[in-house]
Order: C-alpha cells, then sequence, then structure tokens
C-alpha cells in the first residue's frame, strides 16, 4: 500500500506544538498578573460595603456588649445579639465576614466600643495603594469613616484599614 506525501504532511510538528503551548503560558500569566489586583480591589468593595451596612446599625446605638466595653469580632457580636432577640435571628440570617481571610465564626471585623458610648467596626483591606482619608494610624470610636494606615500588617497583609464609626 502506497502512502501519498499528502496524508503523510498533515498535523503538526513538535516544534509547532511547543510555541503554541509557550505562548499559551505567557498570555495566562499576563491575565493572572493583570486581575489579582481586580480580585483585590473587588474585595475591598465588599469590605466597604459590609462595614458600611452593619456600621450604620452599631454605631446608631453604639451597642454595648454584655462583656461590657472592649473589642469583639463581628461573629461574636452577632451571634450574642441573634440568641437575645428573635427579631435579630429573623434580621441577621448570614454573617458577613472579610472575602478572604474571614468565616462564619470568625468574620475578621473587629467592632470596638468604649467607655464614652463611642464605637467603630473596621476590617483589613488589601489593596495597600488604597488612599488615606482619616488622619488616625489605629481604629479609633469617633474619629469618622473612611481609610487609615497603621502601623501593623492585618490578616490581609496590608497596612490599610476601612472603618465605620459614629
Amino acid at each position: 500500500m502506497l502512502i501519498s506525501k499528502k496524508s503523510y504532511y498533515q498535523g503538526f510538528t513538535l516544534i509547532e506544538l511547543l510555541v503554541v503551548i509557550a505562548i499559551i503560558g505567557i498570555i495566562s500569566t499576563l491575565a493572572i498578573v493583570a486581575f489579582s489586583g481586580v480580585r483585590a480591589k473587588a474585595n475591598d468593595a465588599k469590605r466597604k460595603f459590609e462595614l458600611t451596612q452593619i456600621g450604620k446599625f452599631f454605631s446608631t446605638t453604639c451597642y454595648v456588649p454584655e462583656s461590657g466595653v472592649g473589642t469583639y469580632d463581628l461573629a461574636d457580636l452577632i451571634t450574642e445579639l441573634k440568641a437575645k432577640d428573635e427579631k435579630y435571628r429573623q434580621l441577621i440570617s448570614i454573617i458577613p465576614h472579610d472575602p478572604k481571610s474571614g468565616s462564619e465564626t470568625k468574620a475578621n471585623y473587629i467592632y470596638i466600643v468604649n467607655d464614652d458610648k463611642k464605637c467603630t467596626l473596621y476590617g483589613n483591606l488589601e489593596n495597600a495603594n488604597e488612599k488615606n482619608t482619616l488622619n488616625i494610624s489605629e481604629p479609633t470610636p469617633g474619629a469618622g469613616n473612611g481609610v487609615f494606615e497603621s502601623a501593623t500588617s492585618g490578616v490581609n497583609g496590608t497596612k490599610k484599614y476601612f472603618q465605620v464609626t459614629n
């Protein structure tokens, strides 16, 4: 049986396949690098939204937990509220938590209430390039809403934080 030259030359050579795989690898790497900053910004937008919504609720009355003034994880605070009152169980079905480092049992959103009945709710941001809007270096009840830079990095690896306060 004779093999025609035409059928013998069909297909790709090993060199052609390796070049295509290398090009796809380069494009994939560039896409991952380009979109990694987008994910951090999206997570920060979610953090800001959740902190603002929950912060409005807590800052109107500056809720003081049963343990008194101090620093609390939001998950513990909401669990206490839900145990206290049926309306909170119905109102808050899911505990908001940090999209990168939080969970249902540890939100990594922190609530501070002080003796002056002032409070703040804050979380660590992922985008280290976020512009500061507050002139503070630690979460401060009564210091306003916005972004500040701390001396230490938080759970998400940056020194940038967002706080909502009364």
